[in-house]
């Protein structure tokens, strides 16, 4: 009586551990829910660490199109915090498919699918919160990318499962021999069981870092089941190919609980796992169910990378609405248009507070001239971000924009290579090079944008092969946004690019921006009025404005 009465007093706490954990859990996405209800319209609330940016690329790096943006243009456009200001995801395929997107702009106008997705999202907020909830569940790897975790696996060899079902069958043979001689078959058990335990741990530790892996691929696996409950016409399409890929996927999952259950994973100390644990070092049921595991997973590559490339697609799809939501009345949807020229009004820059809008309308090249601090690299940045948002997320910070289906590229923040030896003239021969190889190779017309042509060489050869690259950009399908101090490039090149300054003005000591894009050369020289404003002697200042009105009027430097 005793013994039913602990059994019992047992049963009931385990019981209700259950339900508690049960309770807590549906407590804490109730919670979640409500958060990201209170947060739709506002930013992203995603901390990033040091090593996140070098995780986040293993999709793209796995998936790279011919149009991809490069490492140069990412860079010289500051995509790292673009990213950042976009991304809504919460699960790590979601964030790398986004990423993904970013880097890998569109040359078909194809957005019909996405924008009857975001409309839908948009309006059906208890089917977007329920996507939200699933996807969370996935949870962000923290060190490695999925990416990562499937290529660790080829590091292991298949193991046979013989020897485990050998040392069960022997355990058996052990228990049956109790009975029939108690003394050797309670020796025999006991052997049994030490070669059990001490086999355990040695092959536990060599698999417990792809357990891992195993237990990131089940949450993806669980969020798309979710995620394929949730069925609706809107997303018949990906839910469909979702099914599909999940499906082959089910020797994978069934049982997979002898190997993992989210509390053992998340060691809780559930005492349930507590009891399963001393059962598995007895009978090695986990060991032989990852060797299982493993052979599917090898086998299965493919689907895994089908789940992850759809539940990303999806995630991605929430995220835009959510950042759409966040400039509500601040976007336009792009159109495209191959055979006109970019056209775009009121632009801004996204990573700017309180930005200064600009609008450009032209089919040709653009060259910038003006002071430093007068607002042409932020332009220039402008451009190249609303062109590539335009053909990733579809979405643009601007009031209105039309133009080509462009690949893109950069050469703007360009630095010594120090490690490769090059000065930083080289360095900037290169990257102008490597649009002039693209323009040769692409099927689709080209957009850069250059910040200060050659800087890194004397004016004489500077202006002349400025010019000269310049007008073969123009010759060769690629519309270029430049900016200049060469006044001089403004009449080489009038004839194929259009004029535009940044103004600053001197007023009261002080030098006043207004950030706004005006038509033709710059004609204030506020470098040598800032030389005042500085507490250079007026002499200075003096003599160096004769000497620039001298060289204009007569074209030659004198002492």
């Amino acid at each position: 009586m005793d013994l039913i009465a602990i059994l019992g007093i047992i049963a009931a706490f385990l019981i209700i551990f259950i339900i508690m954990g049960y309770r807590n859990e549906k407590a804490a996405q109730q919670k979640y829910i409500r958060d990201c209800e209170k947060k739709y319209g506002g930013g992203p609330q995603i901390k990033y660490d040091n090593t996140y940016f070098d995780r986040i690329n293993k999709y793209h790096l796995k998936h790279k199109t011919e149009n991809s943006i490069d490492d140069i243009t990412w860079s010289d456009l500051d995509m790292d915090n673009i990213f950042a200001r976009i991304n809504y995801c919460e699960s790590s395929t979601g964030q790398e498919y986004m990423y993904h997107v970013l880097r890998s702009p569109s040359t078909k106008d194809d957005f019909d699918t996405l924008e009857s997705h975001i409309s839908f999202l948009h309006a059906n907020k208890d089917y977007r919160l329920k996507m939200q909830l699933a996807f969370h569940k996935i949870g962000n790897s923290s060190r490695y990318s999925i990416y990562d975790y499937l290529d660790y696996l080829e590091g292991l060899k298949p193991q046979s499962n013989l020897p485990q079902y050998m040392a069960l069958g022997l355990m058996a043979f052990a228990l049956i021999e109790t009975i029939i001689n108690f003394s050797f078959g309670f020796l025999f058990l006991l052997i049994m069981i030490i070669y059990n335990v001490i086999t355990y741990f040695q092959i536990k530790g060599k698999i417990d870092p792809y357990v891992t892996t195993f237990s990131y691929v089940m949450r993806v696996i669980n969020s798309a089941e979710v995620i394929t409950g949730l069925d609706n016409d809107e997303f018949k399409t990906e839910i469909g190919n979702l099914k599909e890929a999940v499906s082959k996927l089910q020797k994978f999952k069934k049982g997979s609980g002898i190997l993992m259950s989210s509390s053992r994973m998340a060691g809780s100390g559930n005492p349930i796992d507590i009891i399963m644990d001393y059962i598995r070092i007895l009978t090695h049921i986990d060991l032989i169910k990852f060797n299982k595991m493993f052979a599917e997973v090898n086998a299965n590559k493919q689907s895994i990378d089908d789940i992850v490339t759809i539940m990303g697609q999806l995630e991605t799809y929430v995220s835009i609405t959510c950042f759409r939501a966040s400039i509500e009345g601040n976007y336009c949807i792009p159109e495209f248009d191959n055979n006109g020229g970019f056209d775009s009004k009121d632009m801004y820059h996204l990573l700017i507070e309180n930005p200064v809008s600009n609008s450009v309308s032209t089919k040709r090249g653009i060259l910038l001239t003006g002071s430093n601090a007068s607002g042409k690299s932020t332009f220039l940045k402008t451009v190249a971000i609303t062109a590539l948002l335009a053909q990733t997320v579809h979405t643009c910070t601007a009031k209105a924009y039309k133009a080509p289906l462009y690949s893109i590229y950069s050469s703007m923040a360009l630095r010594d290579d120090l490690s490769g030896g090059d000065s930083y003239y080289i360095v900037e021969t290169k990257s102008l090079k490597r649009i002039i190889d693209a323009a040769k190779e692409s099927k689709t017309k080209i957009l850069c944008f250059v910040d200060e042509v050659l800087r890194g060489t004397n004016t004489i050869e500077r202006i002349a092969a400025s010019t000269q690259i310049l007008k073969y950009f123009d010759g060769i399908n690629v519309q270029c946004f430049a900016a200049t101090h060469d006044i001089e490039l403004t009449t080489l090149l009038d004839d194929c690019y259009d004029i535009y300054h940044f103004e600053g003005l001197v007023e009261n000591n002080d030098v006043h921006f207004d950030y706004k894009l005006h038509n033709g050369p710059a004609v204030n020289r506020n470098a040598i009025k800032l030389l005042g404003l500085l507490g250079y002697e007026q002499k200075i200042v003096n003599d160096a404005e004769a000497m620039a009105k001298n060289f204009e009027k007569n074209g030659i430097w004198t002492k």
